[in-house]
């Protein structure tokens, strides 16, 4: 069995970091604008591309340019000059939605994959892609029965790509999930004027409601639902079947979410990748990722319509379900190489022993560990407060003269809920 490809989310160079650290396998990024997520993230320039290309090549890395936002006339000369760049840079690919980058990249000569934004729900449409595309990502709304379907039928017709290789078959494995139909949603732009299929969803649709009859003023609420505000999707605990469905690419969703939460979720399917090609996945250790990924932003979990199930699960309170959260304490200062040490300057609550903390960066993706010993302007103790320098001893390197390192304190969250059941 294909060992299939772990695709991770990259909104910044902290969350690259991250994803290339704990194991993908190619990582998917915006450049400024023209993407789903131009504003929920910091995004990158254009002239970050080379540096991405550069680190994610020294791990053998795909890369993957989201160009995959509704292009209006105005915009043309803004795609031409992001596919370019991207070549230039040796980006792996693009992933795009609207007919006019599709052919911009395929002018050139770079490789294109048709985001789930197209809708492809049947083999006729994937055969019409296949001229132009060799990686197409499904439509959310399929099950898993309907996605085997047609990897099966790629298998038996042969279709094939602009490469020459069979057509690979991408699902959303983990993450964030809208209400409207594979994320074509209108709410925010009626709403606010700002529209989610140019990148800058202000997600009302998160919030709670209350319906109201306009004709006796009843008032009712939904069994406390927020009822436009999809459960975050996880298929850690039927990877297997996931597997079997015949797909190539798993994707994570999380563009916008923080450095450990890309740490975090991909640690947790790289194993369980991992696990199922040498066939050590089992309950036991689907009960461990579970927990694993309870402790980073999610609004409870759900398998989305893989198994049939016809409606959704929505989330019963706004904001993260996370059962850790964490608090800023202070920022590197300088590291010192040889005695792979480094200092702080504590600015906000205080650190002790036994503290686990949370180092995020740059260059040093996001890195999480237990205060074993430490020292406290020049003296071994127990605790640090805000003004202390502290210095601790550690397994990574940090670069706080070229880039902004955070130090962060790791906490139980008290509202924290767990998705375990057994």
């Amino acid at each position: 069995m294909q060992q299939i490809e772990l695709m991770a989310p990259a909104g910044n160079f902290e969350s690259l970091q991250a994803a290339l650290d704990n194991g993908a396998d190619s990582v998917y990024f915006g450049v400024e604008q023209l993407n789903m997520r131009a504003r929920a993230t910091v995004n990158f320039t254009l002239d970050d591309l080379k540096e991405i290309s550069r680190r994610c090549k020294e791990k053998n890395v795909r890369t993957y340019l989201t160009l995959n936002t509704i292009i209006y006339d105005h915009d043309l000369s803004i795609v031409k000059t992001l596919v370019k760049k991207a070549k230039e840079a040796d980006i792996t690919a693009v992933i795009a939605m609207d007919q006019a980058v599709i052919s911009t990249a395929r002018e050139i000569g770079l490789e294109v994959h048709i985001s789930t934004q197209i809708n492809i729900t049947n083999i006729e449409t994937v055969k019409f892609y296949a001229m132009f595309a060799d990686t197409m990502v499904l439509s959310r709304e399929l099950s898993l029965r309907q996605v085997k379907k047609i990897t099966e039928l790629i298998e038996k017709e042969q279709i094939k790509g602009p490469s020459g290789k069979l057509i690979e078959i991408e699902i959303f494995g983990h993450g964030a999930l809208c209400m409207a139909v594979s994320g074509k949603c209108y709410m925010s732009l009626h709403s606010h004027n700002s529209s989610a299929n140019r990148g800058a969803c202000k997600q009302n649709c998160r919030k709670k409601y209350t319906v109201i009859d306009q004709e006796t003023g009843f008032e009712m609420e939904l069994d406390n639902e927020y009822i436009m505000s999809p459960k975050d999707l996880c298929t850690i605990d039927f990877l297997d079947q996931v597997t079997d469905a015949g797909i190539k690419v798993l994707k994570i969703e999380g563009r916008g979410r923080a450095p450990e939460y890309v740490a975090k979720v991909i640690k947790c399917y790289r194993d369980a990748i991992d696990s199922i090609a040498d066939g050590t996945y089992d309950k036991d250790k689907v009960i461990s990722w579970m927990l694993e990924l309870e402790k980073v932003y999610n609004r409870g979990f759900w398998n989305g319509y893989y198994l049939g199930q016809k409606l959704g699960e929505w989330s019963k309170g706004s904001g993260s379900h996370a059962t850790q959260k964490k608090v800023y304490l202070g920022k590197g200062v300088h590291f010192f190489p040889k005695a792979k040490i480094g200092e702080f300057l504590i600015e906000a609550y205080d650190i002790a022993i036994g503290d686990k903390i949370l180092i995020t960066g740059p260059t040093t993706g996001a890195q999480e560990f237990e205060v074993k010993e430490m020292m406290v302007n020049d003296e071994k103790l127990e605790k640090g407060s805000k003004g202390d320098s502290v210095t601790i001893p550690l397994e990574f390197r940090i670069r706080p003269w070229t880039n902004y390192i955070k130090l962060l304190k790791i906490k139980l969250r008290l509202n924290g809920c767990s998705n375990i059941t057994t």
